[in-house]
This record gives C-alpha cells, sequence and structure tokens, in this order.
C-alpha cells in the first residue's frame, strides 16, 4: 500500500512558511507554458514576469496572494527569511491575478546561492481590504508569511504551491 506524502510537507513549506490547512480552492500558477506543479524547477529567468496565477471561486469571494523566498539569502542560512516577491489583495473568485489590486509589485527570483524555495500562499478574505488596511510592508526582507495573514484577519491559506529556483550560469540566462 503506498502512502500519499504531501508535498508542501517534504518541501518544508509547512512548517516553515504556512501551518497546515486543508486546500479549498484551486490556484493554478503558469509561467508562459511552463505550469507551475509543487517542488518543480523554474529558472529565474523563465520567471523574471509575473505568473498568470488563475483562482477558482465565487465571483463575490475575494483573495489575497503571496508570493515569497523562505531560503534568502542561501538556503543554509535563511537569516532574511521570508523574503517578499509579491502581495496582491481583492483578487475576485474565478479570475486571475491581474483583476486584484498589487498591493507589492512582483519582483521575480534571484536566488544568489543555493536551491530557493518560492512560495505562492492563497488566502480568503473576510471583506474587500481597503487601500489604507492594505499598505505595503516597510521592506522586502524579514516578510512573515503568518503575521501578515493575523493582522489582516486572513485564517489560514486556501491554497498553496511552491518551485525551487537556483542561480542560472550568466552564458546561459535565456535572451529577452
Amino acid at each position: 500500500m503506498s502512502r500519499f506524502v504531501d508535498p508542501l510537507v517534504v518541501g518544508r513549506v509547512i512548517g516553515e512558511v504556512v501551518d497546515l490547512f486543508v486546500p479549498s480552492v484551486a490556484m493554478a500558477v503558469s509561467y508562459g507554458a511552463k505550469d507551475v506543479s509543487n517542488g518543480c524547477h523554474v529558472k529565474p529567468s523563465m520567471a523574471a514576469d509575473q505568473p498568470l496565477v488563475r483562482i477558482s471561486g465565487r465571483r463575490n469571494d475575494l483573495y489575497t496572494l503571496l508570493m515569497t523566498d523562505p531560503d534568502a539569502p542561501s538556503p543554509s542560512d535563511p537569516n532574511m527569511r521570508e523574503y517578499l516577491h509579491w502581495i496582491v489583495m481583492n483578487i475576485p473568485g474565478g479570475t486571475d491575478a491581474t483583476k486584484g489590486d498589487v498591493v507589492m509589485p512582483y519582483l521575480g527570483p534571484q536566488p544568489p546561492v543555493g536551491i530557493h524555495r518560492y512560495v505562492l500562499v492563497l488566502f480568503q478574505q473576510k471583506s474587500r481590504i481597503v487601500d489604507g488596511y492594505a499598505a505595503p510592508p516597510a521592506d522586502r526582507p524579514y516578510f512573515n508569511t503568518r503575521a501578515f495573514a493575523f493582522n489582516h484577519e486572513l485564517g489560514l491559506p486556501v491554497a498553496v504551491v511552491y518551485f525551487n529556483s537556483q542561480r542560472e550560469p550568466s552564458g546561459n540566462r535565456r535572451r529577452r
């Protein structure tokens, strides 16, 4: 009998970034033709522009999307954990992240050393979050997903996906 082991547990996303949760909304993430699945590898050059993030759910429901790097600046010494890469709030269900309000603009992966995890976390909001309440954090390093969720009364995530990325040799980067 085979036993299913959640890739979010294996990848230490549950525990280091979020608490154990029950997924209740489908979230599909893609960088161009590359669909992101838990633990897959995405080159930084491929992820330079924000991904398409599609969310299921009812149109009346609103969601908040976060993207962080819990391995900054290096997986062996993540003393800047978590590094914030993106915040989008007020995303209507059944649409994608472009329909929400960008609170922190997207910053693509820039892993200086080692293999970094990049975690996209989706929360369901209780109501629309207004501008003053959705102020961006002062800086990107030392972000805390759990504290952000607590401060904005978001509860546990409804969906999470993560990918791995590492620095590309300078000669192998995709040309724009």
